[in-house]
């Protein structure tokens, strides 16, 4: 068997070594470029050089493979892939289109037993060409199979299927694992087909035995080498179970956790029970919930299953994302209960009143009262204690042309935005609803929806007086985001396209956790309740805590630039640096589709 796989790979070297020769063939003609502009739209340059550079197969060998060895079509493939600018992925992909079109042109005796005779051949290649394009020629011969229902060519062309599994195992031909595994799910090997490889074609029980113990020989050698995803897929191939918890652990030892899930799968509920433990002790409540629900074990494992359920919610809770937390929920009492809890517990009063009317919490009312009293309070800041003086809504003309002229007396000025979250992936975000400006002693709220509606001309004009003022320094907190998304929103506007006189906060505090709340806590003392943040923006009148909400994002920017220009030490540089620190920092000029101007 050896010494004919050997010949085997001589002749094919030396077909291949031929092929090198036919490149100044005067039949070469630009095979990437065949199809190209069917395959790329609206890219004409690049196509007309793709074709320039193109030089790469026989028009006769790609149209009928009959008399075209493996070995020369192969290299006519490594020929084509080189040539051209195109990047690699697009290659491939206009590749498995030739090559597709290809093995439906009559290679002999078949497209299946052409492609394996190609699969060795290609490791004359070298890596990573004969893993790309051994992926490239099995896919390719999937598709084929399915689209046009073709079956596999022959019993040869499975009996040189087996085969080359067999040399790839015994090392005599080099393919990646991931390779060997779609050999033999493309060919649907069994230990019958090896069975009738290595004793010929009577098959019987020993036969089979025999078949089994070579392919575990190999199977264990993957084992060692910590190749657990092959090796339990052979495993399962070829229907062989072992020592099945012994080798569970081992595998969740070494963390390769999907591979232990597929062997557990494979074994049985008893199996898939284990491994959910396993994953309890280990802490890892996601996966053992993720098991639990493909499994169905919810009345097995009930304890685990609202942990991890509750877990999620204090992580949603925790980012504001709190309709996310309720359709969580899955309308579970116990949940819902949890999560009116964290809402107590966050000071999110009339997110509790909401839980428990469209949950008809009754009777949990008075356990709410006499819980949150034992519930530590968290000390956030409030409006008073910036003394502020007002915080006044502006949706009509004449209160935003006060605005703007007491805005326009102000040296510093803080800017925050807030739009309706989408929580729908892929979607297109909501307009920005309001924009908060805050001097040191005033917060302005403008309804940004209302009064582009009503006056886009004035906001428009009023905007770019504060916006693009020389005189007046905006601060902001992550200011590229917000910036962004009133661009998005507001496009129609000219205020939006251009700035002058931003400072990011946040660039002046490197490596701080905890946002712009764990921010203010560190240099004002306390920081901001952020339950509110992922509300809905867009309801109108907002709740008192919204206005309150908004209010303080905007208003402690300048509350905590007063104590970094003052007071070197919280900006967390040297003190001599300090004064002039923060103005290294300030964008003098931003324009919509134009980087950041050198500092003033």
């Amino acid at each position: 068997m050896l010494c004919t796989t050997h010949l085997k790979l001589v002749l094919f070297s030396t077909e291949f070594s031929k092929a090198w020769n036919l490149r100044s063939h005067h039949c070469f003609i630009g095979f990437v470029s065949m199809g190209l502009e069917e395959q790329i739209g609206g890219e004409d340059d690049k196509i007309e050089e793709e074709i320039h550079h193109s030089r790469s197969i026989c028009l006769h060998s790609f149209a009928d493979l009959s008399h075209i060895s493996p070995a020369v079509f192969v290299y006519l493939l490594k020929e084509c892939y080189l040539h051209g600018t195109l990047k690699a992925t697009l290659k491939f992909r206009i590749l498995q289109q030739q090559v597709l079109q290809a093995l439906e042109n009559s290679p002999q005796p078949g497209p299946a037993t052409f492609v394996v005779r190609c699969l060795y051949v290609l490791p004359l290649l070298g890596s990573p060409n004969a893993e790309g394009f051994s992926h490239l020629m099995l896919s390719s011969l999937r598709r084929v199979q399915t689209v046009q229902r073709i079956q596999v060519d022959s019993s040869k062309a499975k009996s040189l299927a087996v085969q080359l599994f067999l040399d790839v195992l015994t090392g005599f031909v080099v393919h990646e694992e991931r390779i060997l595994v779609k050999l033999i799910e493309n060919f649907d090997v069994g230990l019958k087909d090896i069975g009738e490889a290595i004793c010929g074609s009577e098959v019987n029980v020993g036969v089979l035995d025999r078949a089994k113990t070579f392919v575990e020989r190999y199977i264990f050698g993957f084992i060692e080498r910590q190749s657990y995803m092959t090796a339990v897929t052979l495993l399962e191939r070829f229907s062989i179970r072992q020592s099945g918890e012994s080798f569970l652990c081992r595998m969740m030892e070494d963390h390769q956790f999907k591979a232990a899930e597929k062997w557990a799968t494979f074994m049985g509920k008893p199996m898939i029970r284990l491994i959910v433990q396993k994953y309890l002790d280990m802490k890892m409540l996601k996966n053992a919930y993720d098991v639990i629900k493909k499994n169905n074990l919810k009345q097995e494992f009930p304890d685990a299953y609202h942990l991890y359920k509750e877990s999620l919610l204090k992580k949603l809770a925790e980012k504001g994302c709190w309709d996310i937390a309720e359709i969580k929920t899955n309308n579970d009492r116990q949940l819902v209960e949890y999560l009116v809890y964290l809402a107590m517990e966050a000071g999110y009063t009339e997110k509790v009143d909401e839980l428990c009317l469209r949950h008809s919490l009754k009777g949990f009312i008075k356990d709410i009262a006499v819980s949150e009293a034992s519930i530590p309070q968290t000390h956030y800041l409030h409006p008073s204690e910036l003394l502020l003086e007002d915080i006044i809504w502006v949706d009509k003309v004449d209160a935003l042309l006060g605005a703007t002229s007491h805005i326009e007396g102000c040296k510093v000025v803080g800017i925050d935005c807030e739009w309706k979250p989408n929580y729908e992936k892929g979607s297109t975000p909501n307009k920005v609803s309001i924009m908060q400006i805050a001097s040191e002693k005033k917060v302005f709220i403008l309804d940004l929806i209302q009064l582009f509606a009503d006056e886009p001309n004035s906001l428009d004009a009023c905007l770019k007086r504060i916006l693009r003022s020389p005189r007046i320094l905006k601060l902001g907190y992550n200011f590229q985001c917000d910036l962004q998304q009133l661009s998005h929103s507001y496009g129609e506007l000219e205020c939006f396209k251009y700035y002058e006189m931003l400072l990011d906060i946040q660039k002046l505090f490197k490596e701080r956790k905890g946002g712009l709340s764990g921010l203010a806590k560190e240099v004002l003392g306390a920081g901001l309740n952020k339950t509110r943040r992922n509300s809905n923006w867009e309801q109108r009148p907002l709740s008192k805590n919204q206005i309150d909400y908004a209010a303080l994002d905007a208003a402690v920017l300048v509350h905590i630039f007063l104590h970094v220009r003052g007071q070197p030490q919280f900006s967390g540089i040297k003190e001599e640096q300090g004064k002039i620190e923060w103005k290294s920092h300030i964008v003098s000029r931003m324009g919509k589709t134009n980087l950041p101007i050198d500092g003033s």
